[in-house]
């Protein structure tokens, strides 16, 4: 998938259909010239249905369409037979939507179930027939109720991509590469910062045909959780991986202090993300002769108490089983 194919954000207008109007019908044969009232109800206008779709992975297919409307319901008949039911319109969306009042902003719902459905607009309900008003004193009502408006609602879909794996970094710190050398995404890879805007997702192959899927997320700046550079535009992704891959390169100045700038503003955009299992990878360390590198383990050893960290190089084809070993084991041992 192109990067200009990756739609995370839309917003789009719905509209249910109205219920139809009940009958006011009088029964009239040939030998039963009074027979009473005999009108059926008004059939319920359509509803409008989001439907979780596991085989979808953006919100591409709703860029072009931002309106949609229901049918309506159908008006009731003699014999008390009920109208028809207007048709229902079902929009699918991929796992990890969030659904918001364009208006409130308040979260309506978020569907992570394949299959999971919500009504997000009632469609209006029928109006009754004269024959439920008929009684022992009005034998012959002449009248009915009419079918009741359907729901508008302007909705915000955002998605928030659903991945075992992570990566957080900075900019130009490696993630799109080490993307492309373990999964066959084909992400933009260039030697600037911010080459990446969109998410990229990447199936990532182990032992024995087993998979787990990853994620690229696009690099995190100093004040990233008030908004800043892509600010909340990328965050949120974040907060659906099980596993956060934190990405720091080899020629940083200052290792630790990297890391700790890049938990600081998960922690402000959303203190649960610390929940989340973390693994550090060192990147690019294949420009670590092995002195340099037993020199840097031995200070990491005593800033990384506690946290589990690894090199590797994706360039160099170095320490990428071992990375894939140790994801394998922290994403099994959560399923424990």
């Amino acid at each position: 998938m192109t990067e200009g194919n990756f739609v995370d954000y839309v917003k789009i207008h719905v509209s249910s259909g109205k219920g139809g109007k009940g009958s006011a019908h009088l029964r009239r044969e040939k030998y039963i010239p009074k027979g009473g009232p005999d009108g059926g109800d008004g059939g319920r206008g359509g509803h409008i249905i989001l439907k979780a779709n596991s085989n979808l992975w953006t919100l591409y297919h709703l860029k072009f369409k931002r309106h949609f409307k229901a049918g309506h319901g159908g008006a009731g008949g003699k014999q008390t037979s009920t109208g028809a039911d207007g048709e229902d319109v079902y929009i699918e969306v991929p796992l990890g939507t969030v659904i918001r009042d364009s208006k409130t902003k308040n979260i309506i719902v978020e569907l992570t179930e394949d299959g999971e459905e919500h009504i997000i607009a009632k469609g209006g309900k029928g109006g009754l027939g004269n024959d439920h008003f008929k009684s022992a004193t009005r034998q012959t009502p002449r009248y009915a109720q009419p079918g009741l408006d359907g729901e508008e609602v302007d909705i915000t879909l955002e998605l928030k991509i659903l991945a075992d794996v992570g990566l957080v970094g900075f900019p130009n710190a490696g993630k799109s590469t080490l993307l492309s050398v373990i999964t066959a995404a084909k992400p933009k890879i260039a030697d600037y910062e911010f080459t990446t805007l969109k998410p990229n997702l990447g199936i990532v192959k182990y032992r024995d045909y087993q998979t787990f899927v990853m994620a690229d997320i696009p690099g995190i700046i100093e004040g990233a959780a008030e908004g800043k550079g892509l600010g909340h535009y990328f965050l949120r992704h974040i907060e659906r991986n099980s596993t956060l891959l934190f990405l720091i390169p080899a020629d940083a100045p200052d290792i630790r202090k990297q890391y700790d700038i890049l938990l600081d503003e998960l922690r402000r955009y959303n203190p649960e993300m610390l929940d989340k299992d973390r693994l550090v990878a060192i990147s690019k360390s294949d420009m670590l002769d092995a002195e340099l590198k037993a020199e840097m383990k031995a200070q990491l050893d005593k800033e990384f108490k506690g946290i589990p960290y690894l090199f590797f190089s994706s360039v160099a084809q170095q320490g990428l089983m071992e990375l894939k070993d140790t994801l394998w084991a922290m994403l099994n041992d959560q399923k424990e």
